[in-house]
C-alpha cells in the first residue's frame, strides 16, 4: 500500500487518486494530516533501521506484504469480489510494477544498514524529479525547460552528497539510488495502469504478487525474533495503514497541488530522528546536497514549462 519505507512502506506505493471536496476544504487540517502522515512514515524508517540489525530484511518486508495482502483482499471483497479486482487490462505491467515495488522495499531496508536516516532520505529523494525525466522520455508527457532545468539542479545536488571522485564516496551511497530509480519507474508505469485498471486492482496485484515473491525469500530467511522486536514489527505493519489513512484523508481536505511541497518533510523528519535516536551528524555536504534536492524538487512542482 511506500514506501515509503526504511522499507518503503507499501502503503506510499499505491495512494489513490483522490480529489479535495470543495465543500470539505479545510487546507491547513489537510496539510497537517499530511505533516503527520510523514511524521510517521520517518518513524517507521527509524524502526527498520533498528530491526534490521538483528533481523532479515526479506523477512521484515514479508511481515508487512501479510497485513497488506490481509487488506488488499478486504478492499477487494468489500469493491465486489476478488476475481473482479484481478481483471487487468495490463496484468504483465501490473506484475512488473509489483515486483518492482517488492525490490524498492527490500533495497531501502538494506540501504538503512550502511547509511544514517539523513542520508538514506536526502538520495531517496532525487525520484520526483527521476519520474519527471522518466515521465518525459517514456510516456511523452511534456515537461518543459523549466522542469529539465529543476532536474538539473536536483541531480546536481545528489552529486554534492556522494562527491564522486572525492575520496568519500561509499559504494553503498547507490543503494537509495537504485531504489529511487526503481520507485521512479514504478510511477510512470502508475500513471499508465491507473487509466485502465481500478485501485482495488493496483492494491490487489501490488500485494499479492508481492507477498507470493518476497515470501519465497523470507520464510527460509526466518529469525525468531525476541517480543520487543515482536512487538516493533507489529507497530510496523499497523502504523503504515494508519499513515496511509491520513494521507488519503489528507487529500480530501487539500488538493495534491498544496500537498506536494510538504512530503519533503518527510526527509527533514527522518533526518531529526536520525539525529536524535541515532546520533547521527550529517556533514555539511550532505545538508547542502538535500537542500538542493528540495528546492529542485518545489520548483518542479511550481514550474508550468
Amino acid at each position: 500500500m511506500r514506501n515509503e519505507e526504511g522499507m518503503r512502506n507499501t502503503a506510499r506505493l499505491i495512494t489513490p487518486t483522490v480529489v479535495a471536496d470543495p465543500g470539505a476544504a479545510r487546507p491547513q487540517l489537510g496539510i497537517f494530516l499530511c505533516l503527520l502522515s510523514m511524521l510517521i512514515y520517518a518513524s517507521q524508517d527509524g524502526i527498520t533501521k533498528v530491526l534490521v540489525k538483528d533481523l532479515p530484511v526479506a523477512q521484515l518486508v514479508m511481515v508487512r506484504y501479510g497485513v497488506f495482502l490481509v487488506l488488499a483482499l478486504g478492499y477487494a471483497l468489500y469493491q465486489g469480489g476478488v476475481r473482479q479486482s484481478f481483471r487487468s487490462r495490463h496484468p504483465g505491467l501490473q506484475i512488473i510494477r509489483a515486483l518492482l515495488a517488492v525490490g524498492e522495499a527490500l533495497l531501502f531496508a538494506v540501504g538503512l544498514r550502511y547509511l544514517g536516516l539523513a542520508e538514506m532520505h536526502a538520495l531517496y529523494a532525487v525520484f520526483p524529479l527521476m519520474t519527471l525525466a522518466l515521465a518525459g522520455a517514456v510516456l511523452g508527457e511534456f515537461i518543459g525547460l523549466r522542469r529539465w532545468i529543476a532536474a538539473a539542479i536536483g541531480f546536481t545536488g545528489t552529486l554534492i552528497i556522494l562527491r564522486p571522485g572525492a575520496g568519500v564516496f561509499e559504494p553503498a551511497a547507490l543503494i537509495p539510488l537504485l531504489a529511487a530509480l526503481g520507485f521512479a519507474v514504478f510511477n510512470v508505469l502508475t500513471r499508465r495502469i491507473s487509466q485502465h485498471d481500478s485501485f482495488a486492482t493496483n492494491m490487489l496485484y501490488i500485494a499479492s504478487v508481492g507477498a507470493l515473491t518476497v515470501t519465497f525469500a523470507g520464510l527460509p530467511a526466518w529469525v525468531t525474533p525476541t517480543p520487543a522486536q515482536g512487538l516493533l514489527m507489529g507497530i510496523l505493519s499497523l502504523t503504515g495503514v494508519v499513515a496511509q489513512i491520513l494521507f488519503i484523508q489528507a487529500l480530501k481536505y487539500a488538493p495534491a497541488s498544496t500537498l506536494q511541497p510538504f512530503n519533503f518533510a518527510l526527509l527533514v523528519f527522518a533526518t531529526l530522528i536520525g539525529v536524535v535516536v541515532f546520533a547521527e551528524r550529517p556533514d555539511t555536504w550532505v545538508v547542502v546536497g538535500a537542500g538542493l534536492v528540495i528546492l529542485a524538487g518545489l520548483y518542479a512542482i511550481k514550474a508550468k514549462g
